[in-house]
């Protein structure tokens, strides 16, 4: 997936907003395989267990039967046709999400070789929001950025002042 280009600043960002509320002493369930931000919460002391690759629509057991302090989800949710059922099955006390805002000027992304590479959603962040308010879960704290990319253009210009991420951390709602 990475293989020409890193997301150094999505990565960055990410890590710091993880810093300011997960603690490297509470182990951690990333949704989603082992994968290049996986590496980057483990090299800096963070406990990590990835879901093994498994349809989380389909199949939430590892969810359910996860022992974690913290679930994090980075850009997974969009791929999911049913992220409320996944939030609804979280044990933990502690959410952390990210997902890739929808664009006017980009319609959804589709890879047309890879059947799991594919945005069923792309965000608004009042949608997500309402998701996770729905599923019983109170944000705590909220930062969006842009992902600015290195061509010529109208997208690319507008990328530059347009949000492209937006990140939550989540506590559940007691009762």
């Amino acid at each position: 997936m990475y293989e020409k280009t890193y997301p150094n600043k999505r990565f960055k960002l990410t890590l710091q907003f993880l810093q300011k509320h997960i603690s490297t002493s509470e182990t951690i369930l990333d949704l989603g395989v082992k994968n290049p931000f996986s590496e980057v919460m483990l090299s800096e002391g963070y406990t990590v267990e990835n879901t093994k690759g498994e349809d989380l629509d389909e199949d939430r057991s590892t969810i359910e039967n996860s022992s974690a302090d913290v679930v994090t989800a980075f850009e997974i949710f969009e791929h999911l046709l049913s992220p409320y059922e996944v939030l609804k099955s979280i044990k933990t006390e502690k959410l952390v999400i990210s997902v890739p805002l929808r664009l006017w000027f980009a319609s959804a992304y589709r890879s047309k070789t890879d059947k799991w590479d594919r945005h069923y959603h792309e965000f608004e962040d009042w949608q997500l929001d309402w998701l996770l308010e729905k599923t019983g879960w109170k944000i705590i704290d909220r930062q969006q950025w842009t992902n600015p990319v290195k061509k010529i253009g109208i997208r690319p210009l507008l990328r530059h002042f347009t949000n492209r991420y937006y990140i939550i951390y989540a506590e559940r709602i007691s009762g």
